[in-house]
């Protein structure tokens, strides 16, 4: 949710009713879809207001009692993004992640299919919580040597920051992590057999390939930086590939999912 309490929403103001308005909407477009998703999962920033700025705590209430109206047989899987942690988050800022939405990172299996959420501000800056980054790295060794093992039927990585925007050799930027570790985290993937990275962050669309990984960079619910409109995407995994599509929140209140994906669901 990216939100203010006052000023003019044209140059950065009162967005938060609006931010509430769209989560509503995507919430009532998600339950109506048939069959049930199997989860829906938000790629990080939560909620606008950084740790230790004010209207967190409002921001966050508001997030949860929306976020409650969610159908009780699509799970949640949340994301911790820069403005949930810190851009540099610390050992304190962590544990009031966990404490109030859950784990930092974890995996979870669904479909034959071995999911793993990172904590991608421990890739970003980890200069005040070494300790914390490396016990993830640890975990994360021992997540890929599963899925090297080929004990799933697909492994797929979501994390807040995108390794890359649109090439593996573009330049350090906010939005993507620094050339050194992205190189480094898409070949140990690629080792793994990951097939997919799903990533938030830019308030955009965007991805490309490294390889034979997808790195797909999703735009927001809310605040958009470019021209997408507001909207979520919607995942199909097969046992032979993964489909993704970016819907507006209207098309799929209005219409939901394409005939081409349902045949595809229904073929599962």
């Amino acid at each position: 949710m990216k939100a203010w309490s006052t000023g003019d929403s044209d140059s950065g103001g009162d967005e938060w009713e609006q931010e509430i308005r769209l989560t509503e909407q995507a919430i009532q477009a998600i339950n109506k879809l048939n069959p049930k998703p199997r989860f829906f999962v938000l790629c990080g920033d939560l909620i606008h207001a950084m740790p230790g700025a004010p209207w967190r705590r409002e921001q966050t209430e508001d997030l949860q009692r929306v976020l409650r109206r969610v159908d009780n047989d699509i799970p949640l899987v949340l994301v911790s993004g820069n403005h949930d942690l810190g851009n540099a988050p610390t050992p304190e800022s962590i544990a009031e992640f966990q404490q109030t939405w859950g784990d930092d990172y974890f995996s979870f299996w669904a479909g034959g299919v071995l999911f793993l959420v990172l904590n991608s501000q421990l890739l970003a800056d980890a200069s005040r919580c070494p300790a914390l980054k490396q016990a993830q790295d640890r975990w994360l060794e021992q997540q890929l040597d599963t899925a090297g093992q080929r004990q799933c039927q697909h492994a797929v990585v979501f994390q807040h920051i995108p390794l890359f925007l649109e090439s593996i050799d573009e330049d350090d930027d906010y939005f993507n992590l620094s050339k050194a570790v992205r190189k480094e985290m898409a070949d140990k993937f690629l080792k793994a057999g990951i097939r997919a990275v799903f990533s938030g962050h830019y308030h955009r669309n965007a991805g490309g390939t490294y390889k034979k990984l997808d790195m797909v960079v999703s735009s927001a619910l809310g605040c958009q930086l470019g021209k997408d409109t507001h909207g979520l995407r919607v995942v199909v995994v097969t046992a032979e590939k993964i489909i993704h599509r970016y819907y507006s929140l209207d098309e799929l209140s209005e219409r939901g999912i394409e005939d081409d994906l349902m045949d595809l669901v229904k073929k599962k």
